[in-house]
C-alpha cells in the first residue's frame, strides 16, 4: 500500500519529459522534439498542453503556413509571423483529455516554407481513471526498470533522415535508478530523461535511428539496459524501422524517367500444400522505365524463406526471381505471405508482392 501511495503521488506531481536533442526536419529547420509523451494522466485532471520549439538555422525567414490536428480533441496554435534566421518559433497543442480511459496518439501535420514534405509531430499518453501500480502499467521488467513493451517501432525513414520517437519507462525500486545502455546497434541512439529515474517514478526513454545505406527495408536495432551499473543481458530492447531510398532532391522529370517495374502478376497462387512443403513462387516483371531497375533488399514475412538473386534490369528488359517458403513453421489454414522489395524506382520505391495458398 505504501508503494501504491508513492506511485500516486509521483503520478500527480510528475511533469512530462521530452526529447532533448534537436531534430533536423529539412534544410535550415530544427525542432526540439517530434514526440511529446504525457505518460499516464488522470482523466479528471482536465486538458494537458505541450509546446514544440522550432529553430531557423538557415539564412532566410521561415513561415509556418498551417498546423492541422488529426482530431478535434486537440487545439493548436503556432507562431504566425516569419521566423527569422537564428530565431525560434513555437507550436503549442492542448489535448482535451476527455475521450475516456484509453491510450491516445494524436498527430499534428505542419506545413512550413522551408520543407517539401509536411512535418509530423506526435502527442501521446494514456488517460486513466485512477493510477495503477507501476508493475501493472509496465509489465515488462528488466531488473528494476520496467516497460510497457520491449518491441518498439520507429516507423519508416528515408536515406539521409534521422527518425526519433519516445516511450515512458518506470523505476520499480524505492531509490533513484541510474540507467544507461550497452551493446547498442550501430545507427541507434537511446537515452532516458530524467536520469536517474526517481524512486517509484517514470521517465521518458527517447530513441532515434539514423538511416544508413548499408541497411535497407526492415531492420531491427538492439540495446541492453544497464541499471545502477548492472548489465541485464537476459532481455534486450528491440526497435523496428523500415528504410527506403530518398527521392527528395530529384525533379519530377527525373522521377518519371527513372526505373519502373511492371510485374506480370502481383500474387502467386500456391493452391493447397501440405505442412512442411516448400513453396516455390516465381515473379516476372519488365522494366518499363528509362533507367536500370535495382532491388536493394527483399523482406519476406515468413519464418523460413530464401530468394534468388535479382540482377539489375536494364530499360525494356524482362527479369524474374524465385521465392522459396518453408511451410514447416506456418499455421495450418489460409496463408498469405508478403514479399516486400525495397527498390531504386522513384515511382515504386516499395513493391509488395503476395504468395497465397492453403496449408493442410
Amino acid at each position: 500500500m505504501k508503494h501504491l501511495h508513492l506511485y500516486i503521488l509521483s503520478a500527480l506531481l510528475m511533469t512530462s519529459f521530452q526529447l532533448s536533442a534537436q531534430v533536423k526536419l529539412g534544410e535550415g529547420l530544427e525542432v526540439d522534439k517530434t514526440v511529446h509523451n504525457f505518460g499516464d494522466i488522470k482523466l479528471d485532471s482536465g486538458p494537458v498542453s505541450c509546446t514544440f520549439t522550432l529553430t531557423n538555422t538557415s539564412d532566410k525567414p521561415i513561415v509556418i503556413y498551417q498546423v492541422v490536428s488529426s482530431c478535434g480533441c486537440t487545439d493548436v496554435e503556432w507562431t504566425k509571423e516569419p521566423i527569422l534566421p537564428g530565431k525560434k518559433g513555437k507550436i503549442s497543442a492542448t489535448y482535451s483529455n476527455d475521450e475516456g480511459p484509453y491510450p491516445f496518439d494524436k498527430t499534428l501535420t505542419v506545413y512550413a516554407s522551408s520543407i517539401k514534405k509536411p512535418i509530423l509531430l506526435k502527442l501521446r499518453g494514456v488517460s486513466v481513471e485512477k493510477p495503477k501500480p507501476l508493475e501493472e502499467s509496465y509489465p515488462e521488467h528488466i531488473g528494476q526498470i520496467a516497460f510497457r513493451t520491449l518491441e518498439l517501432n520507429c516507423g519508416n525513414l528515408e536515406q539521409g533522415e534521422v527518425k526519433s520517437d519516445a516511450v515512458m519507462v518506470a523505476n520499480l525500486s524505492n531509490s533513484p535508478l541510474n540507467v544507461s545502455f550497452e551493446d547498442i546497434s550501430p545507427d541507434l541512439d537511446i537515452s532516458v530523461n530524467p536520469n536517474p529515474i526517481p524512486a517509484r517514478g517514470t521517465a521518458e526513454m527517447s530513441f532515434s535511428v539514423t538511416a544508413n545505406r548499408s541497411r535497407w527495408g526492415k531492420n531491427k536495432y538492439w540495446a541492453t539496459p544497464v541499471t545502477n551499473g548492472k548489465s541485464h543481458q537476459e532481455k534486450r530492447i528491440c526497435i523496428h524501422a523500415f528504410t527506403r531510398e530518398s527521392f527528395k532532391n530529384i525533379s519530377e522529370n527525373d522521377k518519371s524517367s527513372g526505373p519502373r517495374p511492371k510485374f506480370d502478376e502481383s500474387t502467386f497462387q500456391a493452391g493447397k500444400v501440405r505442412k512442411g512443403d516448400v513453396i516455390k513462387a516465381t515473379f516476372s516483371f519488365k522494366n518499363e522505365g528509362k533507367k536500370a531497375f535495382g532491388v536493394y533488399k527483399v523482406d519476406i514475412d515468413a519464418p523460413k524463406w530464401a530468394h534468388s538473386r535479382i540482377s539489375p534490369t536494364e530499360p525494356g528488359a524482362k527479369n524474374s526471381f524465385t521465392v522459396e517458403i518453408d511451410t514447416s513453421d506456418l499455421p495450418e489454414g489460409e496463408m498469405l505471405t508478403i514479399v516486400t522489395l525495397t527498390t531504386n524506382s522513384p515511382l515504386r520505391p516499395i513493391v509488395n508482392l503476395f504468395i497465397a495458398g492453403w496449408i493442410e
